[in-house]
């Protein structure tokens, strides 16, 4: 057993262009954060920041541009870009209109309208923000054009926006996500407001009349507003949280943060390189894998444990790509006899049998969405849905800190890894901790 290694500190770099405010952008990683509040979010961000200086200064309107910018997958640029764009604004919306369905259904059998309007009113900023940048406009000159009042709603904002928490009332003042006939109106009219933009860009509209989607873009900043302001929700919020989530996804630098044991006693770490070996069997018909780390064997012997087989028999190497990529795996802790004892909270909690069960449930969950998708054979990145998912599972835990990217590295290599051991029916694996890594050879 390799010990007592000390991964470097987590900094952050500053690494992208100016601003089109004159503010400099951090590119990052949040791998070290959990539940974040709006103050550490903001830190993230940027380079100049301090969380206890007490001059925090508002998320910035063409700041959020730059975030988009920064993690926009869309392999097309600028104008070329936009089609794309705008069905991801379009159906965002309709995820916001969804959400709102939900409640008005199911009421108060609904608890988590909140976390879910706040979430999807995040992922229509992001879209909105990406379609005016690939318009070459800016938020705040968008903002500008708000005018103070409408026929049916009041503009709380204050003139000349420059920042989200400019375009309403003060945050600490909404009492919402309320789910009323007020906020269905609003969302209806965002929703007509962004089909007809769509319908415009489909028509060539906006090709020949660039004022056109101008128009278009303020009439539904408008209806934006008015649909948070109706709701009692903060766009300030829910703008820090789709930042959050998406630099988690999509960092500049990845980091994969410290190891959750590196300050624990030698004997109550796991393994800094684990070399396994995994020898496919059969005894009387019955085909099972045992498991051997430097000559001794390692947990029971292992069978698929349903008809038809499908070689879950191999997933062990699951748990070694959790513990190689995130620094986490209960099942191992107990396998090599490495519970943190000497820590009665975190023996009981983070290392006891119900994180253990969390961890068996989430390889088996992942495996049976993977057998659906030849093992992932030829797939690059993982549905956004499973990944919110698997972190929902393990909130409360310490691993929960681990970004989404993190968690689809370690499905991916895991994954990468089994194949091998269908193929050749067994081998070698050694997973690194000091490395992230995880290797296969053939017997």
């Amino acid at each position: 057993m390799i010990r007592a290694w000390r991964p470097a500190s987590i900094t952050l770099r500053a690494a992208t262009p100016p601003l089109h405010q004159g503010r400099s952008m951090i590119q990052y990683d949040i791998s070290d954060k959990g539940a974040m509040g709006m103050t550490a979010a903001l830190n993230l961000i940027r380079v100049e920041r301090s969380l206890f200086n007490g001059d925090d200064r508002p998320l910035g309107l063409n700041e959020v541009q730059q975030v988009t910018q920064t993690t926009d997958q869309n392999s097309r640029t600028g104008a070329d870009g936009l089609g794309l764009t705008l069905l991801g604004l379009f159906g965002e919306t309709g995820s916001l209109l969804s959400e709102l369905k939900k409640k008005q259904r199911d009421q108060d059998a609904y608890y988590g309208y909140r976390e879910s309007v706040i979430e999807e009113l995040g992922d229509v900023i992001w879209y909105f923000s990406n379609t005016t940048l690939r318009a070459g406009l800016q938020l705040s000159a968008l903002a500008d054009k708000i005018p103070a009042t409408l026929s049916d709603w009041s503009y709380h904002g204050r003139s000349s926006p420059t920042a989200f928490a400019d375009l309403q009332k003060p945050r600490q003042e909404l009492a919402g996500p309320l789910s009323g006939d007020r906020v269905e109106h609003h969302l209806l009219s965002l929703a007509g407001k962004v089909g007809r933009l769509l319908e415009n860009f489909t028509a060539g509209r906006i090709a020949d009349n660039r004022d056109v989607l101008s128009a278009d873009l303020v009439e539904i900043f408008r209806e934006l507003i008015a649909a948070a302001d109706g709701a009692e929700v903060s766009l300030e919020e829910a703008a820090l949280g789709n930042i959050e989530k998406t630099l988690g996804r999509w960092p500049k630098i990845r980091d994969f943060g410290a190891l959750y044991d590196e300050t624990e006693d030698d004997d109550e770490q796991l393994p800094r390189r684990i070399v396994m070996t995994f020898k496919e069997k059969d005894v009387a018909g019955k085909k099972y894998v045992l498991q051997q780390c430097n000559g001794l064997n390692i947990g029971d012997r292992l069978t698929d444990n349903r008809v038809p087989e499908d070689d879950y028999r191999f997933h062990d190497v699951f748990h070694l790509a959790y513990a190689a990529i995130l620094g986490w795996s209960p099942v191992l802790r107990a396998l090599f006899k490495v519970k943190r004892k000497s820590k009665p909270a975190k023996d009981e909690n983070e290392d006891g049998a119900r994180a253990a069960l969390i961890e068996e449930g989430i390889a088996t969950w992942v495996f049976n969405h993977g057998a659906r998708l030849q093992d992932f054979r030829n797939v690059a990145r993982l549905d956004h849905a499973l990944l919110r998912a698997i972190r929902d599972l393990v909130k409360g835990y310490e691993v929960e800190n681990r970004p989404l990217w993190q968690w689809e590295f370690a499905i991916l290599e895991g994954f990468r890894i089994f194949r091998e051991l269908r193929t050749h029916r067994g081998g070698v694996v050694t997973a690194d901790l000091h490395d992230h890594s995880i290797k296969f050879e053939s017997r």
